[in-house]
């Protein structure tokens, strides 16, 4: 029985050492995993700012217009942005300063969440002049973020379903 043992784990053990060492080529698929991870598409930064100077002029004609379900949107889609230059931009120092959007953007959702309008219209001043100390901090101050006077979006209303 114990010849029988014996000869059992010699056979393993010599099974197991003819395996081919795979390690070379599987070092090889992860090194070309990670240059492709690498060349994935990250938005920049200019692509994620031009998307929440969007959302920050919809929110104010959404607010102007006590539409607070709009604004409620608006107000999520401009923290979705801030979150994704948070992911995607992390590296920048210009997302180290990004935070300072959060204040205001709360007090908007309360605003929002009031229905107050005139807690909307200095909270929205109050963000607007966050971008700009945003800007400056920067050193991008060239780039000056004001209350929209006209909507650039004529295939919205931005009226309140009734």
């Amino acid at each position: 029985m114990k010849k029988a043992l014996l000869l059992l784990l010699l056979f393993g053990h010599f099974s197991c050492n003819q395996q081919p060492d795979n390690t070379k080529h599987l070092e090889e698929r992860i090194d070309n995993l990670e240059q492709q991870l690498a060349d994935t598409y990250k938005p920049g930064f200019g692509d994620i700012m031009g998307s929440i100077q969007t959302h920050h002029a919809k929110l104010w004609f959404a607010g102007q217009n006590e539409n607070w379900d709009l604004a409620d949107f608006e107000v999520h889609e401009l923290e979705e942005a801030i979150e994704d230059i948070q992911k995607f931009q992390s590296e920048r120092k210009e997302t180290q300063m990004i935070g300072m959007m959060l204040p205001p953007l709360d007090s908007i959702t309360k605003s929002i969440e009031q229905k107050n309008a005139a807690l909307f219209k200095s909270s929205y001043t109050s963000l607007t002049n966050a971008c700009n100390q945003c800007h400056k901090a920067a050193e991008m101050e060239f780039n000056v973020v004001t209350i929209p006077e006209t909507s650039p979006f004529s295939n919205q209303d931005f009226k309140p379903v009734k």
